[in-house]
């Protein structure tokens, strides 16, 4: 049995995650973290300090700004964990490279198997399009109460392009600004927000008199409840180190 740590257990993410783990006989929640958290099946923490419990692994589904906190805890307890928020600074992402000399860490913009998919996907299509002279262009669409902008997903998704064709290409978020052409060597990555949409990502690629879109909807926060308890049974009992979804899902991916 995996005893899990659920960091921020009341956010939205938290309780979906929460109730999969309920329905899932492999792994349990342990223990909860959150400012504002109250639980009638585990015991809920409101900082990581005052966390008491023992577990295997923790889930971090919160804010940027309540993860140095936990990346602390978890390098002083050696606790693997898995970090599923976004927007994090240069500084925060030198402290995850740090907590993962000393436990497990696993990063990832979006937990879901099918984004994890897609990363391979528009990999495969640039390395095929580039060269013929395809402009590759990012949308992406959120919930109004997101608040980073671009997303992770989007960013991740560039940089996948960008790590196939060599790191030549720049990134362009808005247009308004400068009145030119654009330049073959970027990717314009574009944000909108409304609703409640849950996540939608789509690549394009526009060549000469034609155009190839690769992209994923998802229909509800589940997918991503279901690849952090994937990602939380892989990374128990792991080495120190920095993992990513590639790792939990290598034998799917390859």
């Amino acid at each position: 049995m995996i005893k899990i740590i659920m960091h921020g257990c009341s956010g939205k993410m938290g309780k979906v995650v929460c109730s999969l783990v309920g329905d899932d006989p492999d792994c349990v929640i342990a223990a909860g973290i959150d400012p504002v958290g109250t639980s009638d099946d585990f015991p809920v923490f409101r900082t990581p300090a005052e966390c008491n419990i023992d577990a295997d692994v923790i889930i971090d589904f919160s804010t940027a700004s309540a993860v140095p906190a936990l990346l602390d805890f978890a390098a002083e307890r050696k606790l693997p964990v898995i970090l599923c928020t976004t927007g994090f600074s240069d500084e925060l992402n030198e402290q995850v490279k740090k907590t993962a000399e000393k436990t497990a860490v696993l990063k990832s913009a979006n937990m879901s198997v099918g984004v994890n998919l897609l990363f391979s996907l528009v990999q495969k299509a640039a390395l095929a399009l580039a060269d013929s002279g395809f402009d590759i262009e990012i949308v992406e669409k959120h919930h109004n109460q997101k608040i980073d902008a671009p997303s992770g997903t989007a960013l991740a998704i560039a940089d996948a392009i960008n790590e196939a064709l060599d790191n030549k290409y720049g990134y362009v978020y808005d247009r308004s600004q400068k009145r030119e052409k654009r330049s073959q060597n970027e990717i314009g990555i574009h944000s909108v927000r409304g609703g409640n949409i849950v996540g939608e990502h789509d690549v394009i690629f526009a060549g000469k008199d034609e155009i190839i879109e690769i992209n994923h909807r998802a229909a509800s926060k589940e997918i991503f409840a279901v690849g952090a308890v994937k990602a939380a049974k892989y990374l128990a009992g792991k080495p120190a180190g920095f993992y990513t979804m590639k790792d939990v899902l290598k034998d799917v991916l390859e």
